[in-house]
């Protein structure tokens, strides 16, 4: 090969080396070169008073938010007091009400002479269990209504039997202790004897 051959091919080779060192490079890489790039001049170009800025916003962002829960927990402080209050003299107007009976109990306790007033005693204890439950009907408490009726095991609690040839087996011929219903709800069944079937002596044969 003469040395002008090996000239041509040496600058074949260099023009091949400068074609490739002027190709566009792989577009990806490029993209990651530039938003590095971008992010660096955003973070270099970011003003101190800017920053300081947003930081002065977020602590008060934090601080607010510590208030409001500071405020939230001092809220359910105050409706649990109130409510305890509401619990513990919720009966303040019931007994109120009872008062005026306790009034008329003294009176007829201290009536004197009530061996020759006896009839008037009675008469008012009778009144003022009259007004005893009245007062408890306005309070929504009303009295079972028991005597004669079925036995009703919602209402009504067994404590003996008795022959009974006028009322039908299981019904109430007698009240023990009354009992009372709070609305829908019973707070006291009433205690009762109930009517059981008539004892019969047995037959005795005669001679004729």
């Amino acid at each position: 090969m003469t040395t002008s051959d090996n000239d041509d091919l040496l600058n074949e080779a260099s023009f091949y080396e400068d074609s490739i060192a002027d190709e566009p490079q792989d577009d990806s890489e490029k993209t990651v070169e530039s938003c590095d790039e971008a992010v660096e001049t955003e973070m270099t170009t970011v003003p101190v008073a800017e920053f300081e800025k947003l930081k002065r916003e977020l602590d008060e962002a934090k601080d607010r938010g510590l208030r409001a829960l500071a405020e939230l927990e001092n809220y359910r402080a105050r409706t649990k007091r109130l409510h305890d209050e509401e619990r513990k003299y919720a009966s303040a107007d019931l007994a109120r009400a009872i008062l005026p009976i306790w009034d008329n109990l003294n009176l007829a306790i201290g009536i004197e002479d009530a061996e020759n007033n006896g009839p008037a005693v009675l008469a008012g204890v009778k009144m003022v269990v009259e007004e005893f439950l009245k007062v408890l009907k306005n309070n929504g408490i009303e009295k079972i209504d028991a005597l004669h009726k079925p036995f009703d095991p919602n209402f009504h609690e067994s404590v003996s039997f008795a022959p009974s040839d006028e009322y039908p087996a299981n019904t109430v011929i007698y009240e023990v202790k009354a009992g009372f219903k709070l609305h829908d709800r019973v707070i006291r069944a009433a205690q009762v004897v109930l009517a059981s079937p008539p004892t019969t002596s047995p037959k005795t044969e005669t001679n004729s």
